[in-house]
């Protein structure tokens, strides 16, 4: 399992910038959107636990990827209770993402060094998220939860943070620079990335080049952050020391 640990797991989602994510109930196709993720940049993809047989159809898919492309990491999402969780680790899930914070989930997933990325709607919940162990919370659903704004006001005070939304993320890049410059690590994105009339029409290259834009797109937004980073201290010094200086003033 080299490079499939947790860590390395965290790693990977970190680096990768945006998780594609995305359900659907032919196996053979499930298989032909991971190859078109993979191929795109992009070998961390969420699979969603929805309908009937999704645990059976994941199993599939895992196993395939297990002899034929073992780069691949494959999670669960909308995993809401551990039984479900161990039923997804048991067939090859390397992640698990949830809607709602779960503590036998988070509990499961520790026992099991599975990485677990529970949905998080308030400070309070990412702290109680925090004290089970989990090392990025997903935030969601991410626009109504108040966007960009809520990362900028989470991080204020806890800025060891690690923020992943979903929902109300756009592969745009005005949607993109927003939330990247708010402080996440990365970004969950659902039908507005795996696009459902290109499952249907079965072209998987535009799957593959859709998924190719938001990861370079990320990446480009990201270097550009950090090379503002500087100018952007400098400039908050400058700010502080206005202000003691107009402290000492009316002092």
């Amino acid at each position: 399992m080299m490079g499939r640990d947790r860590l390395s797991v965290l790693a990977a989602m970190m680096e990768q910038g945006v998780i594609p994510v995305f359900h659907h109930p032919d196996p053979e196709v499930c298989i032909r959107v991971v190859q078109a993720c993979a191929a795109g940049g992009a070998r961390c993809v969420e699979f969603t636990d929805r309908g009937d047989f999704a645990a059976q159809v994941f199993a599939g898919v895992s196993r395939h990827f297990a002899e034929a492309g073992p780069a691949v990491i494959l999670g669960a999402g909308t995993v809401v209770d551990a039984p479900t969780a161990a039923l997804y680790i048991s067939n090859g899930a390397r992640f698990v993402v949830g809607p709602t914070l779960s503590a036998e989930v988070a509990r499961l997933c520790n026992r099991r060094a599975i990485a677990y990325c529970p949905g998080c709607g308030s400070a309070t919940e990412i702290g109680d998220a925090q004290e089970l162990g989990c090392e990025i919370v997903k935030i969601f659903p991410g626009g109504s939860v108040g966007g960009p704004g809520f990362v900028r006001s989470v991080l204020g005070p806890m800025p060891w943070t690690r923020i992943m939304p979903t929902g109300g993320v756009e592969p745009t890049e005005e949607s993109l620079r927003e939330w990247f410059e708010a402080g996440i690590v990365a970004c969950g994105i659902g039908s507005r990335l795996i696009r459902k009339e290109l499952l249907d029409a079965g072209d998987f290259a535009a799957v593959a080049r859709d998924v190719r834009k938001a990861v370079d797109l990320i990446g480009r937004i990201r270097a550009e952050l950090t090379a503002a980073l500087p100018a952007r201290r400098a400039s908050g010094a400058a700010r502080a020391d206005r202000r003691r200086r107009g402290t000492r003033r009316r002092g």
